[in-house]
């Protein structure tokens, strides 16, 4: 394993299909967290918003992502827009969901003690909601990256000529499991390291929590 992922990173330009993939699951998952943190900060917030919202947050987490690829595919074509925008579809409406549920974690008397002191809605939110929630915000993001990953090879296994899936889809033409296993591998590394990444930016900005999880 180890002999055939040195290969394909020294004789088959590898690392352009590793930043590809890893490039997908950025842009990808930071347009997911900006529609979804917002979104869910208000559904937590504000019962109006999340009844408004919350009937077509919650059907939509039951449809399963690979079943948009024909719909993308004819709107979007076979381009980068078109994974990425898969990739958007098969974590938002979690994130939605899970990123509400954190927003609610905040004590209710710490937001109505920041009333009472004459905090408006918004100044609630962001001197209140927002730094309290954050770790489990974190958090949530950190489980959801992972299930992002997982979307990957599903997203660059159609049409797609770079990217990790691509390399695993070329090798099943020749039954190369070594290739495919090793490819399977690397995704699983880079997951851990995205993974690590955002259990450090933890540690640095919460220092009180340290010796959580």
């Amino acid at each position: 394993m180890a002999v055939t992922i040195k290969e394909l990173f020294a004789e088959q330009f590898f690392m352009d299909d590793v930043i590809a993939s890893v490039k997908r699951i950025s842009i990808s998952f930071g347009i997911a967290v900006l529609i979804a943190l917002p979104l869910g900060i208000a559904m937590g917030t504000f019962p109006a918003v999340e009844a408004f919202f919350n009937p077509i947050v919650s059907p939509m987490r039951y449809l399963p992502a690979p079943s948009f690829i024909p719909l993308l595919l004819a709107l979007l074509g076979t381009g980068d827009n078109q994974k990425v925008a898969l990739l958007v579809i098969g974590v938002v409406w979690f994130l939605i969901s899970l990123l509400m549920e954190d927003a609610k974690r905040v004590p209710k008397e710490l937001v109505e003690a920041s009333r009472t002191l004459g905090a408006g809605k918004i100044k609630a939110i962001t001197s209140v909601i927002i730094p309290s929630a954050s770790p489990y915000f974190i958090d949530t993001m950190r489980q959801l990256l992972a299930v992002s990953w997982t979307y990957l090879v599903i997203a660059e296994i159609v049409a797609s000529t770079d990217g990790i899936g691509a390399v695993m889809m070329r090798a099943r033409r020749v039954v190369g499991m070594d290739t495919i296993m090793a490819c399977i591998l690397m995704i699983g590394v880079l997951g851990f390291c995205s993974d690590c990444l955002i259990r450090g930016l933890r540690w640095l900005l919460f220092p009180y929590l340290r010796n959580s999880k």
